[in-house]
């Protein structure tokens, strides 16, 4: 079992930046991803950015170089540093891990930027 936990939401203007956080804690030794999802209202959860167990990064294209995930394996947590904010970065970000063939969420941040 793994147990996340999301900080890091809040109101910001368009052009203005955010850095969330994921607190890991459990079963955390074997975890293979770990990575950022969102879904805004009326909308399907998508990706945002996942790294690997070796740092491996992806991102989804609409937060291409605007987005930096990364992660301190040390402490046992992730981080999205989000610059260049849009309006339709609006959403409910949530921090995922899979471990062991299952798949943990996190509850979830809410981001909302204003225009």
């Amino acid at each position: 079992q793994v147990h996340l936990v999301e900080s890091g939401g809040g109101l910001v203007q368009a052009g203005g930046s955010l850095r969330l956080s994921c607190a890991a804690s459990g079963d955390i030794f074997s975890i293979n991803y770990m990575g950022w999802y969102r879904q805004a209202p009326g909308k399907q959860r998508e990706l945002v950015a996942r790294i690997s167990s070796v740092g491996n990064t992806n991102y989804g294209d609409s937060v291409k170089g605007r987005f930096t995930v990364s992660r301190d394996s040390a402490k046992n947590m992730m981080y999205l540093q989000m610059n260049s904010l849009k309006p339709e970065d609006t959403a409910v970000y949530y921090c995922t891990v899979i471990s062991g063939g299952s798949v943990y969420w996190g509850q979830g941040t809410q981001v909302t930027v204003s225009s």
